[in-house]
């Protein structure tokens, strides 16, 4: 599968099926929602603690798969398998904001959108 992380897009294996994530604008207007957060800082400011629950994990995820192109529930991705458990899906979240946010919303310092 080919992405292009310039545009914030990455690959990842669930359930054995390789998929595209991506946090588009209207992916991110989701998680403005989901967080009841006011703007993207605010978004940035949370992911950046590192102390995320499965259930956020779980929007996040979702939100890239739908951004990605894929149809698919939250309710969905809690029923997914990834390889390395939790541990595996930390990593997915960490790299997907890693790509969409840099370096900030991994807990390291970088610019704000």
């Amino acid at each position: 599968m080919s992405v292009n992380r310039r545009r914030g897009e990455m690959a990842a294996r669930l359930d054995g099926r390789d998929y595209r994530l991506c946090l588009t604008l209207g992916a991110l207007a989701e998680l403005e929602a989901a967080f009841a957060a006011e703007n993207l800082n605010q978004l940035v400011e949370r992911f950046g603690t590192g102390r995320l629950s499965a259930r956020d994990m779980s929007a996040i995820i979702a939100a890239g798969l739908r951004g990605g192109g894929h149809e698919v529930s939250e309710n969905e991705v809690r029923d997914m398998h990834c390889e390395g458990g939790a541990a595996g899906f930390a990593r997915l979240v960490a790299e997907l904001l890693a790509v969409t946010f840099g370096a900030e919303a991994g807990g390291e310092t970088a610019t704000r959108p």
